[in-house]
């Protein structure tokens, strides 16, 4: 019997709201968490500004001791999978522990730590780097601190794939029931890349928005006037089960987990692929996989970075999947309004997408002023628009030309 797969609990931390309820009003309001930056002194920087999550504490989920041995970026995936599994309602005692599994993914995992650290070595000596230093910056981290909190010893490790890598780690976890190896998985992805060398990083690559003058104004995907995209942290982590085990217990069920596609574009280390034909290529798979025509898609949370190559590589690819289904179904990007999370991006995404078909509104793309003429698809601006939305695509595309695509749907 084909095991079908499920969401019942999301929670996000991002730098417009650390809470899923209120971030989901404030993107449909089309409000913007990408402010000037207050981390580190940023005079000599080229861009003074992110989605940066600020103030933050993590009050409430672990105590100061506690948080002084796990990086940023792990705090971020506790605090949402602390929200996520209260969502759910689940109780992981009651049930098998080797049934239950983490898969979470980060493009660069704990570079606060590594920055610190650092700093302490040049300064202080060797002698004087934390015990605590590999333990905290390890890319699964933030799993297995999931798995030890709630006792998980099924499936259990990290995903990178850049801005992929929440993405594919769903991807993962969708797998890990399909294949009967898990009932339970925890999965999305957490990043904590804003700090001095990420922000430099970045910048020096030419990789970001410099719009230093007018931060909510900076991310603005598909607009002709787009100059890089908005660095951002946070973290975006939901609860897929098995349906009939979630039914069993009386879950609320947010949508269906239809299917999913991935591939490579084995070009550039940071450029797309200009004709869109990895990104086509994960988008059919997903649909492949979840057994559905293109024309069944009602929305697409597109990539949507705000990159002058990235939005066309994507609008290409997307008309290459769905022809003239392109120009009927909606797209948006909430990174106009949160920035890119890189690795944590996806997670993040699908949460609005499984939003906007409960809702039944498809959330907008802010700061789309003067629309790019090779970008001419709807891409939602401004405003949030009611339509039906009974299946949703999230797209996600990395350095490295990693692309992964999701398909969810209402549970029938």
């Amino acid at each position: 019997m084909k095991r079908r797969i499920v969401v019942t609990g999301i929670g996000a931390v991002t730098s417009l709201s650390l809470k899923v309820a209120d971030l989901w009003q404030k993107i449909l309001a089309g409000e913007s968490g990408v402010r000037d930056l207050c981390a580190f002194d940023t005079s000599a920087h080229k861009v003074k500004f992110a989605g940066e999550i600020s103030p933050w504490s993590g009050e409430g989920y672990f105590d100061t001791r506690e948080a002084k041995r796990i990086d940023r970026f792990t705090q971020f995936a506790l605090v949402a999978g602390i929200d996520a599994v209260v969502d759910a309602g689940i109780d992981f005692s009651k049930y098998d522990p080797f049934r239950s599994g983490v898969v979470i993914g980060s493009g660069i995992g704990g570079l606060n730590e590594m920055e610190s650290q650092e700093r302490r070595l040049i300064q202080k000596g060797p002698d004087k780097v934390s015990a605590f230093t590999i333990p905290k910056l390890m890319l699964n981290a933030a799993s297995g601190h999931l798995s030890i909190r709630y006792g998980l010893r099924g499936p259990n490790y990290a995903v990178a794939t850049a801005c992929a890598s929440a993405t594919n780690a769903m991807g993962d976890a969708l797998k890990a029931i399909k294949y009967d190896d898990a009932d339970v998985m925890v999965t999305g992805g957490a990043e904590a890349a804003v700090t001095s060398i990420g922000i430099s990083g970045f910048a020096n690559m030419k990789a970001l928005s410099t719009r230093n003058n007018d931060p909510p104004a900076a991310s603005r995907p598909f607009d002709a006037d787009r100059d890089g995209f908005v660095l951002s942290e946070g973290a975006g982590i939901l609860i897929f089960e098995e349906l009939e085990f979630a039914r069993t217990r009386g879950a609320r069920i947010y949508g269906e987990v239809l299917g999913y596609g991935a591939s490579a574009d084995a070009g550039h280390i940071t450029q797309p692929d200009a004709e869109g034909t990895g990104a086509a290529r994960a988008m059919s798979g997903a649909l492949i996989d979840a057994g559905l025509n293109p024309t069944d898609i009602d929305y697409i949370n597109a990539h949507g970075t705000s990159t002058p190559l990235g939005d066309l590589a994507e609008t290409t690819a997307i008309k290459r999947v769905f022809g003239d289904h392109a120009y009927r179904l909606n797209v948006s990007s909430t990174k106009s309004q949160l920035g890119h999370l890189l690795g944590a991006s996806g997670g993040v995404e699908m949460i609005f997408g499984l939003l906007a078909m409960r809702d039944q509104v498809v959330p907008p793309t802010i700061n789309l002023d003067t629309p790019d003429p090779d970008c001419d698809l709807n891409y939602t601006p401004h405003q949030p628009q009611e339509r039906k939305v009974g299946v949703v695509m999230s797209n996600s595309f990395g350095f490295g030309g990693h692309n992964a695509a999701i398909v969810v749907g209402q549970v029938e």
